[in-house]
């Protein structure tokens, strides 16, 4: 893949119109493995054919699992049950995605067979302790780099044992990985999370017919269930809708609807804080699909202020925080953001890269140990580099909406690897984008 794509934004233009943006990532994950593992054949609609969610679909492929698609977001999973994989006879390559490699690692120490986990240069750099550790509590054995890292060995014994998990840190890929590593343990395993994250994968077990326990915080699983085939329809992510929320509410003159918008809410901080802001976000025909609310999203500008961002929303939003900082810059006045350390072990250290690049086009944004703090104000022109972070690329691709000249983005090709529609979406909708 050439690392050699560049973005370039003429300032100004507002947003209008209406679209549907991809699908959701973590559903579209989940879609392929849990209905690789179930007993019959899955219909997948919605699918996103992104490099991360591509990853997982080649390593279940590897596996000895059919699947067809995907053609135009419709995938065909020809399930081999709870017990069917096969040993892939390479390594797991998995790209940038850590959502694969985490939960990947839950499943794979529950098998009979060995297997190794890559992915690239940024995804091998991340922190991996945060389910190595928890799954030997369970008795897997995985090996990893000296500072914890991938590439992951994992030796496949079959005998895992349930576990009553308290997790330091809030973190659905983490909780994620051990309810699957539960579906293969002895006894329940019992995991409680420390403030609340996505959970698409306790919604998606209980559509595959699998049980599972919730009460609170804590989610409860045990090996005695089995997956059945199903048909899912993925919503939009709302993490990709993000970009367009925060763009029309700081554009003038925009009114943009967003179709078809998963609205988990374990996943809508974006929108609270955004409304906490004084944007105008309007919820309109919510309804169910496949156990997943679902909602149109119409935004129109607005005058934003200031805030201090409450500590509960942040994991709810913490894919969203790259764009919020642009918001942040286009408020009246001072947005402070604490509590998010988190965002510096993503693809990116998104504090200090972000802060960065603020700094670059005049903005006063001052990175802290967990969060940053931001003066609004002028949004200038100049030259910034995303370090391969995708989120980071298209949230400086939105801040071209309020610049006083162009804006240069270096090393964007990583948005291939969530969202590869975007610069056609943004440019339908008056974004004046282009690569060069």
């Amino acid at each position: 893949m050439s690392q050699s794509i560049t973005f370039q934004v003429q300032p100004g233009g507002s947003l209008r119109g209406e679209i549907r943006v991809p699908g959701d990532k973590s559903m579209s994950h989940r879609s392929i493995m849990l209905g690789s593992l179930a007993e019959g054949v899955t219909h997948v609609r919605g699918f996103l054919n992104a490099e991360d969610a591509m990853s997982t679909l080649e390593a279940f492929r590897a596996m000895g699992v059919k699947i067809e698609g995907p053609v135009n977001g419709e995938v065909t999973i020809h399930g081999v049950g709870k017990h069917g994989l096969q040993a892939p006879a390479q390594p797991l390559y998995l790209g940038n995605s850590g959502t694969s490699m985490r939960l990947l690692s839950g499943l794979l120490a529950g098998q009979s067979f060995d297997s190794v986990l890559t992915g690239d240069k940024s995804l091998e750099s991340r922190p991996m302790r945060r389910v190595t550790a928890p799954l030997a509590l369970m008795g897997a054995e995985i090996e990893t780099q000296e500072n914890g890292t991938a590439p992951l060995h994992i030796k496949g014994k079959g005998n895992l044992k349930g576990i009553n998990y308290e997790m330091p840190i809030a973190s659905a890929q983490v909780k994620s990985c051990l309810l699957l590593a539960g579906m293969y343990a002895e006894g329940d395993t019992v995991v409680t999370e420390p403030a609340p994250t996505r959970d698409h994968t306790e919604r998606m077990l209980t559509g595959f017919g699998y049980p599972v326990k919730r009460d609170g915080s804590t989610a409860t699983i045990n090996n005695q269930g089995q997956l059945t085939a199903t048909q899912i329809d993925v919503p939009s992510d709302i993490s990709s809708a993000a970009f367009f929320l925060v763009g029309a509410s700081i554009a003038p003159d925009s009114d943009v609807t967003l179709k078809h918008v998963g609205i988990n809410p374990t996943r809508t901080g974006v929108i609270d804080i955004l409304r906490l802001m004084g944007a105008d976000i309007e919820v309109l025909n919510q309804r169910s699909v496949g156990g997943e609310p679902v909602a149109d999203l119409r935004v129109r500008s607005s005058k934003l202020k200031g805030i201090d961002i409450p500590e509960h929303l942040v994991p709810l939003a913490i894919d969203e925080f790259p764009v919020l900082f642009v918001a942040a810059a286009c408020a009246e006045g001072r947005t402070v953001l604490t509590g998010a350390k988190e965002l510096r072990v993503k693809e990116s250290d998104r504090i200090q890269v972000m802060a960065d690049g603020l700094q670059i086009l005049g903005v006063d944004a001052q990175p802290t140990e967990d969060g940053m703090v931001i003066n609004g104000g002028a949004i200038g022109t100049g030259r910034v580099d995303s370090h391969g972070d995708h989120r980071i690329a298209m949230s400086f691709s939105i801040a071209g909406l309020r610049a006083s000249g162009a804006i240069t983005i270096d090393d964007c090709a990583n948005v291939n690897t969530s969202f590869k529609e975007f610069k056609d979406l943004a440019t339908q909708l008056g974004l004046k984008l282009s690569v060069i």
